[in-house]
């Protein structure tokens, strides 16, 4: 517990910072999976948003804390219902946060609305370790930071939780967009309950029946339990949405301002709403 404190005791900055620099780097100097060009450029546009998304937190992780703490101090979620060791209950919430998460992402694909903004992060044809920046600010604070408070409302887990999960969640996200070469033998092994990066490739392919699957960030196993897992091989992937492949369009500026504009989705060779 002392290891987890100091870790969780790091500014989560600088935990982010320290990984896009060791995944970004080793996709540099390393076999990649896909060859893209101009890495430097997508770097700075993806960088922004995370940038936005920092001083947006300011404000918004201080009302985060303040609601999740609110609601434990009233013992307010199914985990104050039962008694249970302190490993346990900790276990347990990273997971309870997980599968909120898998549900508020499967939401985000199949409600319009959310889906505007969700689709940010699919834009990117050429996804890297640094994809993981790109998110629209307000889908991480309006959408997944809310779902946050209504899985500690519903279930009663805890900031410390919270914080151990995003810890995690970073350290997922960056092994999974990265654009490397991974041994197959993860998908056979870890990859029976942890999500992988040919997993999450999956979830970015352009053709909408591999998009809309593989929701989960650390546990593949509840796309296993809810019927969305799916597998496809590797050569045979092209990522992003056809909507958004031209320069223009994977720029900072129009990608932030996207889910305000009616962008038809093509699908199949036929543009749709």
């Amino acid at each position: 517990m002392d290891l987890i404190n100091k870790l969780l005791g790091i500014d989560p900055n600088y935990i982010v910072i320290g990984l896009i620099v060791f995944f970004f780097s080793l996709e540099q100097i390393m076999q990649s999976l896909f060859s893209f060009k101009k890495r430097i450029y997508h770097l700075f546009q993806n960088v922004l948003f995370q940038i936005i998304l920092v001083i947006l937190n300011i404000f918004f992780v201080t009302f985060q804390v303040f609601s999740i703490e609110w609601l434990n101090e009233n013992n307010i979620g199914l985990l104050y219902l039962i008694e249970l060791p302190v490993w346990v209950k900790l276990c347990l919430s990273v997971a309870l946060y997980d599968i909120t998460a898998y549900w508020i992402h499967r939401g985000t694909h199949k409600i319009p609305l959310l889906w505007r903004f969700h689709r940010v992060h699919h834009s990117d044809t050429t996804m890297d370790s640094s994809t993981v920046f790109r998110f629209h600010p307000i889908e991480l604070i309006l959408v997944f930071g809310i779902g946050n408070i209504i899985t500690a409302a519903l279930f009663g887990t805890d900031v410390f939780s919270m914080a151990l999960y995003y810890f995690i969640l970073y350290v997922f996200f960056f092994f999974e967009h990265a654009n490397l070469n991974y041994p197959k033998w993860l998908n056979s092994t870890l990859g029976l309950l942890f999500v992988m990066p040919d997993h999450h490739r999956v979830h970015h392919q352009q053709e909408q029946i591999y998009t809309d699957s593989n929701y989960a960030d650390i546990f593949i196993i509840w796309d296993r339990l809810f019927g969305t897992f799916k597998m496809m091989p590797k050569e045979d992937m092209k990522y992003g949405l056809a909507e958004f492949d031209t320069d223009q369009k994977q720029s900072f500026l129009y990608l932030i301002k996207s889910p305000f504009i009616n962008i038809k989705r093509i699908k199949s060779d036929k543009k749709t709403e």
